[in-house]
């Protein structure tokens, strides 16, 4: 799927098997759960406000750091992201849900 995601994946898998000094992924895993899912909470947080100023510039870099700290959970939880991929794949093959969507919030494209 995302090459890009995919690497950023395995390398936050590797930072998570073996720490690296200064590492900020290594630490985040140091820190455990409650850290990672506060920092994930922050960056949702400036995600919206960076949206609601109309901050292109900044969306994207808090977009950016959304991701990654998502994909540090999915380490964290033992969740490949090739899992989410498959989740985001089928959705994009649905079509004509509105009513379901409508009905449940998980069908989101």
């Amino acid at each position: 799927m995302n090459e890009t995601l995919n690497n950023l994946y395995e390398l936050v898998i590797e930072r998570r098997q073996n720490s690296e000094p200064n590492s900020y992924t290594s630490y985040l895993f140091e820190k455990g759960l409650d850290k990672i899912l506060k920092k994930c909470g922050e960056e949702c947080s400036e995600m919206i406000i960076a949206a609601k100023n109309g901050d292109n510039d900044e969306l994207k870099n808090e977009i950016s750091d959304l991701i990654y700290h998502v994909i540090v959970l999915c380490a964290e939880q033992g969740l490949e992201w090739r899992e989410v991929e498959e989740v985001l794949s089928a959705r994009g093959k649905k079509s004509g849900n509105l009513k379901k969507f409508h009905n449940s919030e998980n069908d989101m494209l």
